[in-house]
């Protein structure tokens, strides 16, 4: 082996699945010169992943990508449940949802079909940058020295000299770019297995659905995949089995269970499921996303939407550091780069608990669990798919299923790990006593907001503007002063707007207010049209440069 090469960039992405991707996309569409490396040969061929939740939806929507998985894939609009062979009801996840988002419903586009789509936006442009995803090309070692990264990496026996900015680990569960910083993966490992596997020819089930059927000992989750009966199919590996478990010796009898047939499988696995969480998201100028940083059981589609989303938030993150809009006396943007860990290692750590405690519900074999599982099959069920979709409850249910819920700190009024996805009823849990410095009216006002924090509502073509990926300020339906005159705001020139909407009532946004939006679509302050201040307050709690008041 022999070094051929020395490359330079701003950031080094580690790792090309969905996560690693849609980091270096988003970079990339930024202007960002990014490097990104995987030793895999292309894109996955099979997957385990393939649910697509509304919040990542809106993700493909504001990179122009959206239509491209609506056209590829297949909207399950509803989770039906059953007991063994026995369908008992379904919950309609287009009802909870049509409200929350403008794609509502889970969309089964399989993580290879992510990858690849990711995959080819990016190619543009990198080749802008004279660059490609360097397929075949696995980390070898990585350090870290003063102000920027070094890495080194072999391509089929060829040794190359990576110096970065700064390097994002999105090399899944196994990261060897967690374990060069040695950075712990708390957390644990179940002792139990899943199996999955692809079918054709599958029916005996409710078509176009999401099934999810309990046994006594187990249970069947199958996916709707496309035409002539295709199907994902997964469950728990049954305990006292010999040896690996293979299609022939654990379909059978799950087909006979759960009254189901199949015709082919064209392709099966097993895997243990874990429960982790890295002790941090960033050490230095290295940052860890998606499984790198967190790992859970399949219970809820959320794993690579999560991922996904990590991606988004950090990328963004960094722009704002490289585009030289942090504050004086902060250049190298420390303060805007620690709110990825302050925001996303909470939504993960929530998540792992809670798919923690579903999947010990759903998959255990503890004497009462299989109580438990047929009285949720045949009586909870029921009892929910009829009362939550008339209750302002279901729609915050559906927007927890969609991750439009998760909410961010976004004040010194909000406790420093305060990110997490909110449960349904939970918005009053954000706000937290209010710290008393000469911002504290300001944070104040943007604390007490029930939408700062979350993703902006849908309200027109107010997501469409989404797309330049700025910072922008939005008026809706109404306000005149000091709107109408820009330099009475004091906002820094790369704030755009305000950009005058027509509000949707539903929405909850208010006609007296400004909202300050980030580039990744969340709220991060709303000030009365008098008291502008606020969103500078706002623009420093994020490290950013917050511009001059004009009085």
């Amino acid at each position: 082996m022999r070094t051929v090469a020395t490359r330079t960039t701003d950031v080094l992405v580690v790792g090309a699945g969905p996560t690693g991707l849609m980091a270096a996309l988003v970079l990339a569409r930024n202007g960002v010169q990014v490097e990104i490396v995987d030793p895999k040969p292309g894109p996955t061929r099979e997957s385990r992943a393939l649910g697509v939740q509304a919040r990542s939806m809106e993700l493909y929507a504001q990179l122009g990508l959206v239509d491209q998985v609506l056209a590829g894939s297949y909207t399950a609009p509803a989770l039906q449940f059953g007991w063994q062979d026995r369908a008992t009801r379904r919950i309609e996840l287009t009802v909870l949802q049509d409200q929350v988002s403008e794609y509502p419903g889970l969309h089964v586009f399989e993580q290879s079909r992510n990858e690849q789509l990711l995959a080819d936006a990016l190619t543009e442009p990198l080749a802008d940058q004279g660059r490609t995803v360097r397929w075949g090309e696995r980390l070898v070692d990585l350090v870290t020295s003063g102000d920027s990264v070094h890495a080194l990496t072999d391509g089929s026996g060829e040794l190359t000299q990576i110096e970065a900015r700064w390097c994002i680990g999105a090399d899944g569960a196994g990261s060897i770019v967690r374990r060069l910083l040695d950075i712990p993966y708390e957390g644990v490992t179940d002792p139990g297995r899943f199996w999955v596997a692809d079918a054709r020819g599958v029916s005996g089930l409710p078509d176009g659905v999401i099934n999810l059927r309990f046994g006594s000992q187990d249970l069947l989750l199958t996916f709707p995949l496309g035409p002539d009966g295709h199907q994902r199919l997964l469950g728990v590996v049954q305990s006292g089995a010999d040896g690996d478990p293979t299609a022939p010796t654990v379909l059978p009898p799950i087909a006979e269970r759960y009254g189901f047939s199949y015709r082919e499988v064209d392709w099966f696995a097993h895997y243990r499921v874990h429960h982790r969480t890295a002790e941090r998201f960033r050490k230095g100028r290295v940052f860890l996303a998606g499984d790198a940083a967190h790992v859970h059981s399949p219970v809820g589609g959320q794993g690579m939407n999560t991922g996904l989303q990590d991606a988004h938030n950090l990328a963004l993150a960094i722009v704002d550091v490289i585009a030289g809009r942090t504050a004086p006396e902060d250049p190298d943007g420390d303060a805007r780069l620690d709110r990825y860990q302050a925001e996303r290692q909470p939504v993960a750590r929530h998540l792992v608990a809670l798919t923690d405690r579903a999947f010990g519900v759903v998959a255990s074999r503890r004497r009462g669990r299989a109580v438990v599982r047929r009285q949720i099959a045949t009586r909870f069920v029921p009892l929910v798919a009829t009362v939550v979709p008339r209750l302002p409850v279901g729609h915050r249910l559906g927007g927890y299923l969609g991750q439009t819920r998760i909410r961010y700190p976004m004040s010194d009024a909000a406790d420093p790990g305060d990110g997490h996805q909110d449960h349904p009823g939970d918005d009053q849990n954000h706000n937290r006593n209010h710290k008393h410095d000469h911002n504290h009216k300001h944070s104040r006002h943007a604390a007490d907001d029930r939408i700062v924090g979350r993703r902006l509502p849908p309200s027109g073509s107010n997501h469409t503007l989404l797309r330049d990926f700025s910072w922008q300020l939005h008026c809706y339906a109404g306000g005149t002063a000091p709107a109408d005159d820009r330099a009475a705001l004091g906002l820094p020139d790369w704030v755009t707007g305000p950009h005058r909407l027509p509000v949707d009532p539903a929405a909850g946004l208010d006609p007296s207010r400004l909202y300050l939006i980030r580039p990744d679509g969340f709220v991060a302050a709303t000030a009365p049209l008098d008291d502008p201040a606020v969103l500078q307050a706002a623009l420093r709690f994020h490290g950013l440069a917050s511009g001059t008041l004009v009085r």
